[in-house]
């Protein structure tokens, strides 16, 4: 028996807190997952989880172990990032979920920048635009755009962006421009329907009031790439984190509408698990993100 990797996925299946969950992580079968665990639990001579058809929880002698497993894991992966070449060399998978046009415009490009500082670093994107669970999915960071609810998982701030209303000059030449969220009604607005139900579009009013207003228009996706194509494509007006059309802004592609009217920026977050210390792989990345995003 590898012991270090049994105790690893003792570990995991406590954070998940199923076999199956972990089995879905590491791309093994449950009954291996399971077998392991076991193993382990022949070797110390003492059960660590109480097993039901339904949930898992530690016995007290697993807490225990659990415990003093998490500070084992931690420090050898300190003590991995202190050797090798006699330097802090991090190293190691970083299982990172970004929504689909931000991971493409602003992190794959940055790479290689990132590898050349830390070649034993492995960087794997999970691309969706839903908040996964972290535990059960074995991921080790999400890039979250917005507030965040889960109040168990720690989010950084590592930049922001407005929350922009753009349109091409050919369109506000055929339509005109809106001065207030109340012409909206008068355009087409290309809308972001996720799960079917399209997003309200929020602004702050001369007052610095939230008001919302439910957008109209012939054309509705889920994807942020279809909104870009079909502003760019004049069919209206778009609602949008202001990275999505940097680049068309500073090429005059886009022009900004409603500036008045722009409410508060947009969290950038590096979303977490709670209640492990940060290995030094991921600080060095999320340190890397905020750096790279600042630009």
């Amino acid at each position: 028996m590898d012991r270090f990797a049994a105790i690893r996925m003792f570990v995991r299946v406590v954070e998940s807190g199923s076999f199956s969950a972990v089995a879905r992580a590491t791309g093994i079968g449950q009954p291996a997952v399971s077998k392991q665990v076991t193993t382990l639990e022949e070797h110390l001579g003492a059960q660590l989880l109480r097993r039901t058809s339904r949930s898992l929880s530690l016995t007290e002698a697993g807490q225990e172990f659990y415990e003093s497993a998490v500070r084992l894991i931690e420090d050898l992966e300190a003590a991995e990032s202190r050797v090798g070449r006699g330097q802090t060399s991090p190293s190691g998978l970083i299982r990172v979920t970004v929504a689909p046009v931000f991971g493409r415009l602003y992190i794959v490009p940055r790479l290689p920048e990132f590898f050349a500082r830390y070649p034993d670093i492995v960087v794997e994107t999970v691309v969706t635009d839903r908040l996964v669970n972290l535990v059960e999915e074995g991921v080790d960071l999400a890039i979250h755009n917005g507030e965040l609810e889960d109040s168990t998982l720690i989010a950084k701030k590592i930049a922001s962006a407005p929350v922009i209303t753009v349109a091409t000059p050919a369109y506000l030449q055929k339509y005109g421009e809106p001065r207030s969220p109340a012409e909206l009604g008068q355009h087409q607005c290309v809308i972001y329907s996720p799960l079917g139900a399209p997003r309200p579009w929020r602004f702050k009013d001369k007052a610095d009031k939230l008001v919302e207003h439910q957008p109209t228009g012939r054309f509705r996706t889920n994807d942020a790439d279809d909104i870009r194509a079909a502003v760019l494509s004049d069919l209206g007006l778009a609602h949008t984190p202001g990275w999505l059309f940097a680049r068309e802004l500073s090429a005059n592609a886009v022009r900004l509408v409603l500036c008045d009217y722009e409410p508060a920026p947009l969290s950038i977050s590096a979303v977490r698990p709670a209640g492990r210390k940060l290995p030094t792989k991921l600080r060095v990345f999320i340190a890397f993100l905020t750096e790279i995003l600042a630009q």
